[in-house]
Parts: structure tokens; sequence; C-alpha cells
């Protein structure tokens, strides 16, 4: 069987599985790298072959001179063995060569940009509410900041998934294929009142059936590189030098929450976490914001510490407590 075959027979795989779009494309697209650069027969890759393969990836070099990130490379390698685990299911192969081979382990990073709050207020300042798409730009930052939403959830709402009444905002097939429900502040729930019943209807005249809940100008679903190029532009407007994008707003969102002692595990389900240890990189980040809230709770932080050494009390231990 050729080997475009069994890249189409592997997505195949991947959708019966109910993988996400974005996850049968990224995985397909690595294995279709790797299958245009094989120079044999795919039956005869050896596991010394993917350890040789697996090397190089930390090693290759773009045009540009840049090499591929760690968590790119996990990425690569684990569609590999997605693939290659598939291949011997499904008996295209007798030996699994990448059985034995494990991802490599991402480095732990703290969160990467984190606004301020004077920040945020001068980029939720900058849409003109005077206009139609100022209002509902207006909808898509507040809403980002109240709720954390990722970029892509946010652009798959529909308008089913906002109870305005109960302030809540349902999110279906969040990464991973996690449903949630999430809260929105006060804020969030007035402007996306004002967009729901003047900004949408007007856009969606000519397309009143579509379900999306945040649409262009043209009635359309509003895609990820619009809302970025908003998320930016206003950034911008409002004279912030950091690098401002649609995950800023969730880094802060969960920033703010943990500095302002919310339960990490609502935080974690509210982000959508399958991880704890993912929601803790916060508390990490945090940790002399976290310090300063110890010495200013803690009961014992108020008593007065003693100068000089401390004496010991005891001059003799008894045998009974050695």
């Amino acid at each position: 069987m050729e080997n475009n075959e069994l890249l189409f027979l592997f997505k195949e795989h991947l959708q019966v599985l109910n993988r996400t779009p974005a996850t049968i494309d990224s995985y397909s697209d690595h294995v279709r790298l790797y299958l245009e650069g094989l120079t044999k027969d795919i039956k005869a890759v050896t596991a010394g072959d993917m350890e040789d393969y697996v090397a190089g990836l930390f090693a290759h070099k773009s045009e540009d001179n840049k090499t591929y990130a760690t968590g790119t490379v996990i990425v690569k390698v684990r569609a590999l063995k997605r693939f290659f685990e598939f291949l011997e299911q499904a008996n295209h192969i007798f030996i699994n060569p990448m059985e034995y081979i494990q991802e490599p382990k991402k480095e732990k990073k703290l969160p990467r940009t984190v606004l301020s709050v004077v920040e945020v207020r001068k980029i939720l300042d900058q849409p003109n509410l005077g206009t139609l798409t100022g209002i509902r730009d207006r909808t898509v930052l507040e809403l980002f900041y109240s709720t954390g939403i990722r970029l892509n959830e946010l652009c798959c709402l529909t308008i089913y998934d906002a109870d305005l009444q109960g302030g809540m905002l349902r999110i279906n097939q969040g990464k991973g294929q996690k449903d949630r429900v999430v809260p929105m502040g006060k804020h969030a729930v007035r402007f996306l009142r004002e967009y729901i019943t003047k900004v949408r209807p007007r856009c969606t005249k000519k397309n009143t059936r579509i379900r999306s809940l945040i649409v262009d100008r043209y009635g359309k679903q509003i895609s990820k590189q619009v809302v970025s190029i908003l998320v930016r532009t206003y950034a911008r407007e409002a004279k912030i030098k950091k690098k401002v994008t649609a995950h800023t707003f969730r880094h802060t969102f969960a920033t703010e929450l943990v500095k302002n002692g919310a339960d990490i595990l609502a935080v974690q389900k509210m982000l959508g976490h399958v991880c704890l240890a993912t929601t803790q990189e916060y508390i990490r980040a945090l940790g002399l914001d976290l310090k300063k809230a110890h010495t200013k709770s803690h009961p014992r932080e108020k008593d007065k510490v003693k100068p000089g050494a401390v004496k010991p009390q005891i001059t003799r231990i008894r045998e009974k407590y050695v």
C-alpha cells in the first residue's frame, strides 16, 4: 500500500476516535512531512531509524536558521507515535519502531505576558462604541478578560451558549473535546446583551440561520485571524508595549484570580485545564505575591521574633526518646 493511502487511512482513524479537526490536521501534516522524506519501505523502518529522526528534529534548522521549539518536536513525535500505533493495530507493519521512543519533556515555563489592571482598562476603552464593529469588539475583549476563554473557543460559541440571565457561558468541546460552563462578569454580560440585541441582528440580516454568536460584518462566524488582529490593534492603540494576544487575556484572567485568593480547583475548571499542574504554574509565577500574602495574613507572622540566638531548654535527652 502506498504511503499516501496509509496517511488517508490514518486520518480516517483519527476521525473515528473523534479527534478535533485541529488535531487531525496537525498530526496529518507532521506525518506527511515524515513520509515525504522517507527513503525506504514503511515496513522496513527500525527503532534506530526513528531515534535518528527524532534526534534530527532537535538539530533541524530552517532557512532563517531557526530550530524547532521543544513543543513542536513533542507534537511531531506524538503524531508519529500515533501513526505507527495505528499501522501496527491495522497490521500494515509487524513491529512498531516508535513503541519505546518517549516524547521529549517540555520545559516548565511560567505564564508569559500578563497585563496590569490599568493596561487592560486602556485596551477595553479603545473600541469606538458609536459603531457596530466597536460594540462587537468591546464584547470580544470583555469576554476574553471576564472568562479566560481561548481564542478558538470564542470563535466557536453559538447563540445558545450564552445565559445572560444567569451570567454563565457554555463552552462546547473546548481543548481536548471537554465541555465546561464559566461565569461571566457583569460588564461582559452588559456588552454581550448590547451586542446580541443591537449588533448581531443587523449583521445577520442576510444570514439569519447562522448559529455563531460572534460574527463578522458579513454575518459569518468570525475567524481567529480577525480576532487576533483586533486584539493586537487595540493593544497598539492603547500604547501597550507588551506583546498582547488573545491568550494574554487568558493569562491575565487566571493570574488575577489566583492573586486575589480564588480556589485553585475553581480556576482549573474555569480554564478547562485537564491537569491541575498546568493551573499551578500561575501560583509559581506569583511566588512573590504569595509571600507577601503569607506575611500579611498568617497569625504567626504577627508575633515578634526575639533577638539573639535560640537557647536550648533541654539539658539532657532521655534514652527513650532517642
